[in-house]
């Protein structure tokens, strides 16, 4: 019997018993005289009783009994639609595909085909196994401090010393990462703490530095951590968002950068009796995070459970930038200043520093402990810096001076409606004058200008003879409109367009 006749035997045949014996029999046959004096021994499918060489490799289920892919993929599907699948012939009450992470058998891990999780634990295969290099940091390429300054200063407006600042600390840390040790010296991390009054910029710089960097960056809040067991986010799923913005490519993920917003959630509690789940107990399980540990982190999940993969994440090489407002904490220094200058000739007064709008920059470890920072935590985050306080000039800056400024923007946005926006100087320092009174800081500012440019916006496409908005100071402050011109002749038009 040749090839040819073992192709026509269809595997769907397989109900016709009588005629599948027959053909067993006479191919066992053919075979056995066939291979008379070589010892090995064809072996079939045991339901279409196709030969190995045909069928491609047979799964071995017990002794005597071998099943080709084809015919073991036709037996699962089958099962789909007696209601183990949730089939359309299904009457079974538990529709097991509706159930999450949960499925019958990949074949294709049988035969080394199936899906594989980059660097995660569970059997290994053989190319798994291979050493791979970690993408090095070269020394030579790494960019300097005064580089990395400039480049900010294109996209954040003031804030001098907290950007010189960052820039030499995340330069020693790459270099640290990028030689491991020097002369057998052993170099610490350069984790930092920024304080800052909210809407001063400390995400927007952490956020502008590593996309200037190209490192991975996850920005993560404290306010849903809490200790182990307990609802909420456990300390490890701040790596794990580290993990999933890097693409799941841990040698990349440990060299990234984490920002924890709003750090100074986890203070110590005062005078309570209850059990803190969410401050003293987190700072201490960060503290291993922050010095450098292994940690188990799930893969594409931001909790561990039994369904999801985990990897192991060295953080050594993460940079860990920990910001707050710390609210009330102008009050600590200036109790602190004020403590032994209170009496003699030479005494200061008590409402000295009552205008000082950069107090936060004169803070000690001693006011960060004072506040309900165990020192451990504070020892793990040597460098503390605070933000400035903006003023009305550097709103106006922010306003109009950056790459992405807020006016550029809705310049664009009108550009492509083939009308030119303007914003005069007294518009501005209406708006910013506007925004420290809302002491929303930087963040106040598009708030204040959606406001304005609402009408605007939606008049504008009514009438295509304007060709240019002059925002004014008296339309900010309400008491006129803006100057609007018209294409061809250049004038304003009888009738305002905004009221």
């Amino acid at each position: 019997m040749s090839d040819q006749d073992f192709r026509e035997v269809d595997p769907e045949d397989i109900f016709d018993l009588d005629a599948a014996d027959d053909i067993l029999d006479e191919v066992k046959k053919e075979t056995k005289e066939e291979n008379k004096d070589d010892k090995h021994t064809t072996e079939f499918c045991y339901i279409c009783h196709r030969p190995e060489d045909m069928a491609g490799p047979l799964v071995r289920l017990a002794p005597g009994m071998s099943v080709c892919k084809d015919c073991l993929q036709r037996t699962f599907d089958s099962m789909g639609n007696f209601g183990f699948g949730g089939g359309d012939n299904s009457k079974s009450d538990m529709d097991m595909s509706k159930m999450p992470n949960i499925s019958f058998l990949n074949l294709g891990s049988l035969f080394g085909e199936g899906p594989k999780i980059k660097n995660a634990h569970g059997p290994a295969t053989a190319k798994e196994k291979e050493p791979k290099e970690a993408p090095a940091i070269d020394i030579n390429n790494i960019i300097p401090p005064h580089k990395i300054k400039a480049m900010l200063d294109e996209y954040v407006v003031g804030q001098d010393y907290a950007k010189k600042v960052m820039s030499v600390a995340v330069y020693n840390h790459y270099k640290r990462v990028a030689t491991g040790t020097m002369d057998d010296i052993e170099i610490e991390k350069s984790n930092m703490l920024m304080l800052g009054p909210t809407g001063s910029g400390k995400t927007y710089l952490v956020r502008t530095l590593a996309r200037l960097l190209d490192v991975p960056l996850a920005i993560t809040d404290a306010t849903s951590l809490t200790e182990a067991g307990y609802i909420g986010d456990d300390i490890e799923s701040v790596v794990s968002k580290l993990l999933a913005a890097a693409g799941n490519d841990v040698e990349r993920c440990q060299q990234g950068i984490i920002f924890i917003d709003e750090i100074d959630k986890l203070a110590k509690k005062k005078n309570t009796n209850q059990r803190d789940v969410s401050g003293e107990s987190v700072q201490q399980g960060m503290l291993k995070l922050l010095e450098g540990a292994d940690v188990e982190v799930p893969v594409g999940a931001s909790s561990k459970n039994a369904m999801v993969p985990t990897t192991t994440i060295n953080t050594r090489n993460i940079l860990f930038i920990c910001g707050g407002a710390f609210p009330s904490m102008d009050e600590i220094i200036k109790a602190r200043l004020n403590k032994h200058s209170s009496m003699g000739f030479m005494a200061d007064l008590k409402d000295k520093y009552d205008e000082d709008r950069n107090i936060l920059q004169k803070v000690t470890v001693e006011d960060l402990r004072e506040f309900g920072m165990i020192p451990e935590f504070i020892g793990r985050l040597p460098i503390v810096f605070a933000t400035e306080m903006l003023d009305e000039d550097m709103l106006v800056r922010i306003l109009k001076e950056p790459k992405n400024a807020i006016t550029k923007q809705y310049e664009k946005l009108l550009e492509l409606d083939e009308v030119k926006l303007e914003f005069d100087d007294g518009a501005l320092h209406a708006i910013a004058r506007k925004a420290l009174d809302k002491k929303l800081g930087a963040r106040g500012l598009r708030s204040i200008i959606e406001e304005f440019m609402l009408d605007i916006m939606y008049e504008i496409p009514k009438d295509e003879n304007i060709g240019q908005v002059i925002i004014t100071e008296d339309y900010i402050e309400k008491k006129g409109g803006p100057k609007i011109m018209l294409r061809t002749t250049g004038l304003l038009p009888e009738k305002v367009a905004v009221n």
